[in-house]
């Protein structure tokens, strides 16, 4: 019943990430599943894409209902990341699980640290080099999202916002699409390489995750989405800060 509990609070929490911030979520499934609910690292990123995957899909049904999802550039900015997903996912299963663990830490303190920054105040024109930018941050945001299991919207909404002037709400809504292909692709080279999911814990997270982003995309209506943005990156330093500690001791 605890570990019950415990998932479904988890997943709720990753869920009005998703659905409200378009993305850093999941960069507190991974540590949810191996500190709270006993998942080795290799599983546990296995599982969050699950669960990425099918909350952000969730998230992004709910903001292009908002009109928020800009298709075609998004589309072609996830194709950009898909091969490198895919690579990295098959790569993930032969590395060590404290590497893995450590290289996660440094990701969401470098997330944390970006979120914190304070927002550019005009976005970049859209140019042949902005897309070619563009292209090079869908590559590498495919590679973390197959590596160590995570959407990657914390990268996806800059380079969105930055790159190619997308408005933030269009940012968030578009990285969500990006994030699902992404997952999806990183996924399909674990499945049968590092275990059985275990369902029973996996199930009511992903559950909890789905209805947290339908409350997420309200809360990103009511509240300023800078304030929901301070409030996350802190939690993840805490996050980086433990991971941090326990791969080095």
């Amino acid at each position: 019943m605890t570990t019950l509990l415990l998932a479904l609070a988890a997943g709720a929490v990753v869920g009005l990430a998703l659905g409200g911030l378009g993305g850093g979520g999941s960069m507190l499934a991974v540590p949810a599943l191996v500190y709270l609910l006993g998942f080795s690292p290799a599983p546990a990123t296995t599982a969050s894409l699950v669960i990425v995957a099918a909350t952000s899909l969730t998230g992004l049904l709910a903001h292009a209902r908002a009109g928020r999802v800009r298709w075609r550039t998004g589309a072609l900015f996830a194709a950009a990341g898909l091969p490198a997903a895919m690579a990295a996912g098959a790569l993930s299963v032969h590395l060590p699980g404290a590497l893995l663990t450590g290289a996660f830490a440094v990701l969401a303190a470098l997330a944390a640290w970006r979120m914190l920054m304070p927002p550019k105040a005009e976005a970049q024109e859209r140019s042949a080099a902005g897309l070619g930018r563009s292209t090079a941050a869908g590559a590498g945001l495919g590679a973390v999202t197959g590596l160590l299991g995570v959407g990657g919207g914390f990268l996806a909404v800059p380079a969105l916002v930055s790159v190619l002037a997308f408005t933030m709400a269009e940012a968030v809504g578009t990285s969500l699409l990006v994030i699902t292909a992404n997952s999806l692709a990183a996924l399909l080279p674990r499945l049968g390489a590092t275990g059985a999911i275990d369902w029973a814990v996996a199930a009511p997270f992903t559950g909890a995750a789905i209805l947290g982003a339908w409350d997420g995309k309200r809360l990103a209506d009511k509240l300023s989405g800078r304030t929901l943005q301070m409030a996350f990156a802190l939690a993840l330093l805490a996050v980086a800060a433990l991971m941090l500690i326990t791969t080095l001791s």
